[in-house]
């Protein structure tokens, strides 16, 4: 079927978890929630199961990316497990290309690589990571062309007498994330598949997908574009249930707006009465893709979103205070998506 034609059940979901430290827990207790999550929707049949690097954020316990993409892996069996993202400029490729070559030595067939170039955090942070090195993320293709060619010496531009071990030789899939045009047109001229974050940065999804599209170069990688987009979806029993839950994730970008650092929050009845009208419009500006709701209206904001958007794949993120309503909402998706 043509991709203008393509129906919800006939593309893949997935799952970004973002290991959300809550209020009155601690990381640990994140971890476990991840496994609990992780095991949940392999079961459900997600494709994927990735999270993101970011440092010195005390709502996101996912720093140390490889070490929980490998704790992920052994607690599971099938499902797809890597990284939404690796921030390439906090580290040398080198580096990368021996953890993830271990990653895919121990769990074959199993592991992608997805990779950004924001640095994940604040500029304070970004330098401590960093320490001598200066990036502004605008040396990315160039620190990619490396990383691929330590998996794949035939990319290297000069003779490499370096190699990853492990790491080389091995085919792991490299993903290019993005919330403007800079990665949706690399990936595109590299035959790369792509990752959008539509859950923090909607207004620039389609200009970027058509970017990608245009620019969009067969590899051995990829005969055609495949662009995987983020997703916040929260989904309950009714709609109002679904709102109310809703309103954790809308604090959190509000701490952010604020930079009041907090771990995520418990809902709350009236959001009017934590946010000005400035901040209201600027969360709706950030989240105005977000899809909140019943089954049903879940069911059609997913329709309609990828009948606009065209997504080869679906990743979905839900920044849920209470862990059993998180599970349930990604039970809700699943049934969505299996046609239940």
């Amino acid at each position: 079927m043509s991709v203008e034609h393509k129906q919800m059940y006939e593309i893949p979901f997935s799952v970004l978890d973002l290991a959300p430290i809550v209020e009155g827990g601690t990381p640990a207790d994140a971890f476990k929630n991840m496994i609990e999550l992780a095991r949940h929707t392999e079961e459900l049949g997600y494709n994927r199961y990735w999270m993101a690097e970011h440092h010195n954020m005390p709502f996101i316990a996912s720093s140390a990316t490889s070490v929980l993409i490998g704790h992920v892996a052994e607690n599971t069996s099938k499902i797809r497990v890597g990284s939404g993202g690796i921030m390439l400029p906090n580290h040398a490729p080198l580096m990368i290309a021996e953890q993830f070559g271990t990653l895919e030595s121990l769990y074959p067939g199993r592991i992608d690589l997805g990779l950004g170039r924001a640095p994940g955090t604040d500029q304070m942070t970004a330098q401590a990571l960093r320490r001598g090195r200066r990036s502004d993320g605008q040396d990315f293709p160039q620190l990619l062309q490396e990383l691929r060619a330590y998996f794949d010496p035939s990319l290297a531009t000069s003779p490499m007498p370096i190699r990853a071990v492990p790491g080389q030789g091995l085919d792991i899939p490299i993903w290019l994330l993005g919330s403007s045009g800079f990665s949706a047109q690399l990936s595109g001229q590299l035959g790369l598949p792509f990752s959008f974050a539509s859950h923090f940065s909607p207004n620039n999804t389609m200009a970027a997908l058509d970017l990608y599209r245009r620019h969009f170069q067969p590899s051995e990688t990829l005969e055609k574009p495949h662009a995987m987009l983020g997703l916040n979806v929260i989904a309950a029993e009714t709609d109002e249930e679904a709102e109310y839950l809703a309103t954790s994730l809308y604090q959190q970008f509000l701490n952010l707006i604020r930079n009041d650092e907090a771990p995520l929050q418990p809902p709350v009845e009236n959001m009017d009465e934590l946010w000005s009208p400035h901040e209201h419009a600027a969360l709706q500006q950030q989240l105005g893709a977000s899809i909140i709701g019943s089954k049903e209206t879940v069911k059609r904001k997913l329709e309609e979103f990828i009948e606009e958007t065209k997504a080869d794949e679906i990743m979905v993120t839900s920044q849920i205070y209470d862990h059993q309503r998180r599970l349930r909402s990604f039970e809700i998706v699943a049934d969505i998506v299996n046609g239940k």
